[in-house]
């Protein structure tokens, strides 16, 4: 049975514009460098400056606060407050921030009073000059006396570790300063003339439309810092592939060897997860693993990438041998796969096994070191139902 390939659905809205489809240049005199840490068996990119180029070029990663494009804000509402830019929350949501914070220090050993005291000195209206003295990240003087390293209580256990990371790492490239990725962030929605005074202040105003009288700036007692986030596939691709990213763990640059076993000694199937996504990209596919665990697949395939079309395919990726008999972490019935198939279709894709052949004298020695890839061969197979109705008007135009 032939298969039948679809056009790729461009979105209805696309709000930006396509930079490249890898970050790295033409020129190979300008040759990228970028730096990102291993983490809690997560690697993250914490220089604002390389999280754009590498999100912005080839889609790769997702912010660790987001759900794709790495730019989370305290809040989704800005407002021009006397001749300044900030993010607007209400009172209810300021409060809850200010026990996350009180909670984040008690935790950390400081007795009641302490916490209390420093709660009202950050909970104080500030007068608007002294925001003006402290735009475009001179709030931190200010925001040193508050909770947590950095002016604020980090979000979870693997941001302060990368923010450590970042603050011990002495090269110059990594900025340790938490408020340039969400300047950049702010910058890019404001208009050019107001003065965006960065994360350490922001606009409380009432939970109720008929009290009106509420509109006091104030320090914000959280200071949340976005991270890109790399798959284990994507890290390796930037290293092995392309050459434009270094990966460090406890200060220390990785080798690809080392690398290569590292991965595989945190993922048991990523030798074949990483030659199935070596093949989608040298195809010209973005390869996304995120919406792939919601359809119970391991990559979506992506033309140029999220922003401007659905996924086409749903990819499992299956190990087998020359003969393609199945050795791999996923087993299926005929039950499982017209399931999966099922639910492909209802979202308009495409199933599609992609089948990584492995010779039958490899050794296990062999695959600890990226250079058995070139011994890997990899099949497509595109899965389609059955439709019995379709296929009598078939032969009756026959």
């Amino acid at each position: 049975m032939q298969a039948e390939f679809r056009a790729p659905r461009r979105r209805a809205r696309v709000q930006e514009e396509y930079e490249a489809p890898l970050p790295v240049s033409r020129d190979p005199e300008e040759r990228s460098n970028y730096r990102a840490q291993l983490i809690n068996q997560h690697v993250l990119v914490c220089h604002p400056d390389h999280i754009q180029k590498i999100h912005n070029q080839g889609y790769f990663g997702k912010g660790i606060l987001s759900r794709a494009r790495p730019d989370h804000s305290i809040s989704d509402q800005w407002e021009q407050h006397a001749g300044l830019f900030l993010p607007v929350i209400s009172q209810s949501r300021y409060e809850e921030l200010l026990r996350w914070a009180g909670s984040a220090l008690s935790a950390q050993g400081l007795d009641e009073e302490a916490v209390s005291q420093m709660m009202v000195r950050l909970s104080q209206p500030v007068e608007m000059e002294e925001v003006r003295r402290g735009g475009g990240g001179g709030v931190e003087g200010e925001e040193k006396e508050g909770p947590g390293q950095e002016g604020g209580v980090c979000c979870s256990e693997v941001e302060q570790e990368a923010k450590r990371s970042c603050r011990l790492d002495m090269n110059p490239e990594c900025d340790p300063d938490p408020s340039s990725d969400q300047d950049s962030d702010s910058d890019s929605d404001s208009d050019p003339d107001p003065v965006a005074p960065g994360p350490g202040f922001v606009l409380v105003v009432s939970d109720s439309e008929v009290c009106v009288g509420l509109r006091e700036v104030r320090r914000s007692p959280l200071a949340l810092t976005e991270y890109l986030q790399l798959s284990l596939e994507e890290a390796f691709f930037l290293v092995y592939s392309l050459g434009c990213l270094s990966v460090y763990l406890h200060q220390e640059p990785l080798s690809i060897i080392h690398l290569w076993r590292k991965f595989r000694s945190l993922r048991p199937d990523f030798v074949s997860s990483f030659a199935a996504y070596q093949h989608c990209r040298s195809r010209g596919w973005v390869p996304k693993e995120g919406g792939g665990a919601k359809y119970g697949v391991d990559f979506m395939l992506y033309r140029k990438g999220p922003p401007f079309y659905h996924a086409s395919y749903s990819v499992v990726v299956e190990r087998v041998d020359g003969a393609f008999r199945g050795s791999g972490l996923r087993r299926f019935s005929w039950r499982s796969l017209a399931a999966l198939s099922r639910i492909t279709s209802n979202v308009s894709k495409e199933l599609m096994m992609c089948y990584i052949i492995y010779p039958a004298d490899l050794s296990e020695a062999e695959l600890d070191s990226p250079v058995c890839l070139g011994r890997l061969k990899v099949q497509e197979v595109i899965v389609s139902r059955w439709v019995s109705s379709r296929e009598r008007a078939e032969q009756d135009d026959i």
